[in-house]
């Protein structure tokens, strides 16, 4: 007669892994981010958010504290890579048309590379309340302070005599283009979106041409004038 062992009828548990917290809430904000972009804020669950993330409910509200904290977590970390991309790649040197291209370069490629988060900031974040308007506000002065000092590098290496003493531009005048370049830029990245065969090189070069050549004919005397009749 055969002996008969005992076998259990289910294999135990898993074990699920033991991260560091840092590690773990990083997957919970890339897990958010994707929810929060294809539902919205709104419409979005944190039910969904921790089985992607494959932790439970609880743990979610653990580590974030609600669903509003889990979204201002999102744009805070995702606003800070958007800045981080500009301020690395204009910041690896050369003249400063060099830098603001390869910044503006980082900043289209990082949205056609991360479209989740570009859409949670773009589309979503602006809709929400007050403190999640603050989050963005400080990254977009982060940005334009960036262009700005670029611009204004660009104006000075024109030197005093650029458009033979008819045109002078100044501190304003680069405030005002780099308003003009991260407007612009923003607005660009829906049209990308509507072009996927440009390159972040090719819009970008595209850009450039309109607004740092145009200020470069401003700085060599040609200014626009407003035709008569």
């Amino acid at each position: 007669m055969a002996r008969v062992t005992d076998k259990p009828d289910d294999k135990p548990d898993k074990p699920r892994r033991r991260l560091p917290r840092s590690v773990r809430e990083q997957e919970i904000l890339d897990a958010a981010v994707r929810v929060f972009s294809k539902r919205g804020y709104r419409a979005a669950v944190v039910d969904e958010i921790a089985e992607l993330a494959g932790i439970s409910k609880p743990m979610v509200y653990l580590y974030l504290g609600s669903k509003e904290g889990l979204f201002v977590a999102c744009v805070r970390r995702e606003s800070a890579r958007l800045v981080a991309a500009f301020r690395e790649a204009a910041d690896a040197g050369g003249p400063p048309e060099g830098r603001l291209w390869a910044g503006l370069a980082a900043f289209f490629g990082y949205v056609a590379e991360h479209r989740d988060s570009w859409v949670v900031l773009h589309r979503q974040a602006p809709e929400q309340g007050d403190e999640i308007a603050g989050e963005l506000a400080a990254a977009r002065r982060s940005v334009m302070a960036e262009v700005t000092g670029l611009v204004d590098a660009g104006i000075a290496d024109a030197g005093p005599d650029a458009g033979g003493g008819a045109v002078r531009l100044g501190a304003q005048d680069a405030e005002f283009v780099a308003h003009a370049l991260v407007g612009a830029a923003d607005s660009l990245t829906d049209w990308m979106e509507r072009h996927p065969d440009e390159s972040p090189e090719a819009v970008t070069v595209r850009l450039m041409n309109v607004m740092w050549i145009g200020m470069r004919n401003v700085l060599a005397g040609e200014v626009w004038s407003r035709p008569e009749g």
